[in-house]
């Protein structure tokens, strides 16, 4: 279960963290619309928690 937390599920969890970010801040640079802008960092946030969870329960994991 560990391993396919941090080997999988964990990069994937980043990744997603990663693309919402550049992508609202290339939705800035652009000019585009504050409101797309505003939602996408909402879900980066929401992303970021996700992933953090899946960190603690993949070290969790690892200790057991």
């Amino acid at each position: 279960m560990a391993s396919l937390l941090s080997t999988f599920i964990l990069p994937i969890a980043v990744a997603a963290v990663a693309v919402v970010l550049l992508l609202g801040l290339v939705n800035m640079m652009r000019g585009g619309s504050p409101n797309t802008s505003q939602k996408l960092m909402r879900l980066r946030v929401l992303l970021q928690f996700v992933a953090i969870v899946i960190a603690m329960i993949a070290v969790w994991a690892m200790g057991r």
